[in-house]
């Protein structure tokens, strides 16, 4: 399977859909270790507002970072480095907002995200993010809803968790 990964051309699709949240794409040359990167090279990493990637990273990963940065609270936002976190439902909440995010990335989209979820090795109930998406996800949607991240049609509202 092809992995999608965080050309430039993915990073001037990335950076305006991200910078209504405040997140800042920074990105590292390619020889050079990523900052802030929880499960190290070439994963996306994150510190403070910064989300760092290079041109080996997976987009997935940097949407599932700039996801968890969307899904945590103030606090944890305020002292973001590295460790983003999070209980079990903001951990599915991320999951489900990045799927939801990938389809506003031309010549990305969820079935793309889906694959690229299950080859990385996320793991769900069903065994395979689609499946956990269409059959098994309302908690996390609802999670989601709750804190206003989404919108009743599944949009997103472009807010950060308070």
């Amino acid at each position: 399977m092809e992995m999608t990964f965080c050309s430039p051309e993915r990073i001037r699709q990335l950076s305006p859909l991200l910078e209504p949240y405040g997140l800042d794409v920074v990105v590292v040359a390619d020889d050079q270790p990523i900052p802030g990167s929880w499960f190290g090279d070439p994963e996306a990493g994150l510190i403070g507002n910064r989300l760092f990637v290079r041109g080996d990273t997976p987009l997935h990963s940097a949407l599932h970072e700039a996801c968890h940065y969307i899904c945590m609270d103030n606090s944890r936002r305020a002292a973001l480095h590295t460790d983003a976190g999070g209980d079990y439902d903001e951990e599915n909440g991320v999951c489900y907002l990045q799927i939801l995010l990938s389809d506003r990335l031309p010549g990305y989209n969820r079935k793309k995200m889906f694959a690229e979820m299950d080859a990385w090795g996320y793991s769900f109930r069903f065994g395979s993010a689609r499946r956990w998406f269409e059959e098994d996800a309302e908690d996390a949607r609802k999670w989601l809803l709750d804190h206003q991240l989404i919108d009743e049609k599944g949009n997103p509202t472009w807010n950060l968790r308070q």
